[in-house]
């Protein structure tokens, strides 16, 4: 009878996959790295970043677009740029930069890291950085000041009319500008309009009205970006075919527009079933591109993107120990682990979000259907469904043979919402950070980025 865990994911998944194996004494591998011996060196809680997998997912991407380019002989550039705002952390962005990509940027004090890189020679001047986001006057300071330190390809992508006032005669140099379309929402939503953006129907009479007759000002590239990310859906297409209109209405008149920005929205995985075909997604947006301005005879434009979790989600993993085991009623068992759901991974309490999520050990043991509670008093801290099925199924509970569970795929938006260091809830600290990396000889080096947070620092930061 096969009733061990091991049975039950290779009945459920194609199993094991590029990432995952088990070893022979039923322990996970992640690339065929041990995880066990990384929890028994380093302990847990424990924050990993494998930082190889940022390089291989920008040069997929690159692969992809340009193969479509080449079998569409489309004329225009590919320019892969890095959302920042999915992790801002300096070994994520100079992996990135290993891969010639470019910079986009959603704050003040992103541009603070831009110059930090630039006066370290870290980041060329003539990058593309694409300054996104609603502009504070601090980032406006901030984008005027890059711009007169030589950033000759940043473009500030106007996201309302107002900004436009506030940023022109603020230097003699040129200032290269973008226009974000305000994007129609799907029916699910609360609102019908994206809150960033101007209107498709605005755009051509505010370029013609204000614009135009600047000669400090170029306008450079149009904006598209869906909130529900890149798919394959009649909503996608028909919001797409929308900014396509509006980008060959702009460029028969603006003939310095020469580039097409469609943001981000590659899906990233987050199950161990997950299907998506990004090369026929990216072949179908180049035709769709090419097409409507073949048809126009305008040239193929410039195609950015700004991929945030395609980039880094991949590369992060967190790996908590079952410290307990607590029987509620008669069906109810409550795993609990050493850590917090709420404080470091918050997406999947604040938006239900789902991440791979699978056990470091006890492989060969019988497994037990159980609900995973955080250590706050608070009774949202908890995660108790995996994305193909409602029930979480673990390797037995026993105290002889503790287990450890890792959630796979969680290296955007979690460390930046929850805060590295900082206060959490009931004091919560930030946990173990590692990063993973290969040396010259292509050995994986384990490098500590942060120890646990102590309570020292937590003291001073409440005044104490």
């Amino acid at each position: 009878m096969k009733n061990k865990y091991s049975d039950l994911i290779e009945k459920t998944f194609e199993f094991p996959t590029e990432e995952f194996s088990t070893n022979s004494n039923g322990e996970l591998l992640f690339k065929n790295i041990s995880l066990m011996d990384l929890v028994k060196k380093h302990g847990t809680p424990v924050q990993f970043s494998f930082l190889p997998k940022i390089s291989e997912n920008i040069q997929q991407a690159k692969q992809w677009f340009e193969k479509a380019f080449l079998d569409q002989d489309y004329r225009g550039k590919y320019h892969y740029c890095y959302c920042t705002k999915s992790s801002h952390f300096k070994y994520v962005i100079k992996e990135c930069l290993k891969n010639d990509v470019h910079i986009e940027t959603s704050s003040a004090y992103d541009l603070a890291i831009i110059k930090r890189l630039a006066e370290n020679q870290e980041i060329k001047r003539n990058r593309f950085i694409i300054c996104n986001g609603f502009k504070t006057e601090q980032y406006i300071d901030n984008i005027i000041e890059l711009i007169e330190l030589g950033f000759e390809n940043l473009y500030v992508v106007i996201d309302n009319t107002k900004e436009f006032e506030h940023i022109k005669n603020r230097t003699n140099k040129k200032i290269k500008l973008g226009i974000r379309i305000a994007s129609e929402e799907e029916p699910k939503f609360g609102f019908y309009t994206s809150r960033l953006g101007i209107g498709y129907k605005d755009i051509v009479p505010f370029y013609e009205d204000h614009i135009k007759e600047n000669s400090n000002i170029e306008l450079k590239m149009l904006h598209f970006f869906i909130n529900t990310g890149i798919r394959d859906t009649a909503y996608y297409w028909n919001e797409l075919r929308k900014c396509l209109n509006v980008y060959v209405q702009l460029k028969n008149i603006c003939t310095s527009l020469d580039s097409l920005n469609i943001g981000g929205g590659f899906p990233i995985k987050k199950n161990l079933n997950f299907k998506y075909d990004y090369a026929y997604m990216v072949r179908e947006i180049v035709n769709q591109i090419k097409t409507k301005c073949s048809s126009k005879n305008i040239d193929d434009p410039h195609i950015f993107t700004e991929f945030g979790s395609y980039t880094v989600g991949e590369s992060g993993f967190t790996v908590y120990k079952i410290i307990h085991q607590k029987k509620q009623n008669d069906r109810e068992k409550w795993n609990m682990i050493d850590g917090s759901f709420m404080t470091t991974l918050p997406d999947s309490w604040a938006i239900n979000e789902r991440f791979i999520l699978l056990p470091l050990n006890n492989w060969h043991g019988g497994y037990e259907r159980v609900l995973l509670g955080g250590l706050t008093c608070d009774s949202d801290d908890y995660y108790n469904s995996e994305q193909h099925v409602n029930a979480i199924y673990l390797p037995e509970f026993s105290k002889d043979y503790p287990l450890y569970i890792g959630f796979f795929n969680t290296g955007a938006y979690q460390e930046s919402l929850s805060g590295q260091g900082g206060i959490k809830h009931c004091l919560i600290p930030s946990p173990k950070k590692i990063l993973l990396y290969k040396n010259k000889q292509g050995e994986i080096i384990d490098e500590v980025f942060a120890e646990e947070q102590p309570a020292e620092d937590m003291m001073k930061i409440l005044g104490y």
